[in-house]
C-alpha cells in the first residue's frame, strides 16, 4: 500500500494544467473529502452527488452505482469538474457523467482513468490522507 500525504496531493494539482471552473461536485461517499480539497484549492463552490457502489471493504453493493438522492441544483453555463477519489472501472464516473449529461464536465479523480488523474502511475492501493 502506498501512503500519500496532502503535500503530495497539492503538489500534483500545482502540476496539473487544470481550467477553469465554476462548480467542483464530489462523488459521494469517497469523492467528497478529494473534491473538498480540490474546490478549496481552486476557490470554487463545492456539491455533492449521493450515490454509491462498493462498500466499506471495496466490494460492489449492487450491479450498476446506485443515484442515493437526486441533485437539484442550477447548472446551466457552469464549468463542472467531477471528482472522486479512485475510478477502476468507471462505472461510478460514468453513471454520474450520465445524471450530468447535456452540462460542460470535465472529470478528476485522484487515482485511476479521468480526464485529469493526480496518481495514474500508482497502480498500488493507496492509504489516502483522509481515512484514518
Amino acid at each position: 500500500m502506498v501512503t500519500i500525504s496532502f503535500k503530495e496531493i497539492i503538489e500534483r494539482l500545482r502540476n496539473i494544467d487544470l481550467p477553469e471552473f465554476d462548480l467542483v461536485i464530489g462523488i459521494g461517499s469517497g469523492g467528497i473529502p478529494p473534491a473538498a480539497f480540490v474546490a478549496f484549492y481552486l476557490n470554487t463552490e463545492l456539491q455533492v452527488i449521493s450515490m454509491n457502489y462498493r462498500d466499506e471493504e471495496n466490494k460492489p453493493r449492487y450491479n450498476e452505482p446506485v443515484l442515493l438522492k437526486k441533485p437539484e441544483w442550477e447548472l446551466e453555463k457552469k464549468r463542472i469538474l467531477l471528482v472522486d477519489d479512485v475510478s477502476v472501472s468507471g462505472k461510478t464516473l460514468d453513471s454520474a457523467l450520465k445524471i450530468l449529461a447535456g452540462y460542460n464536465v470535465k472529470t478528476l479523480v485522484m487515482k485511476g482513468k479521468a480526464d485529469y488523474s493526480l496518481f495514474s502511475d500508482i497502480k498500488d492501493c493507496v492509504k489516502w490522507p483522509w481515512k484514518l
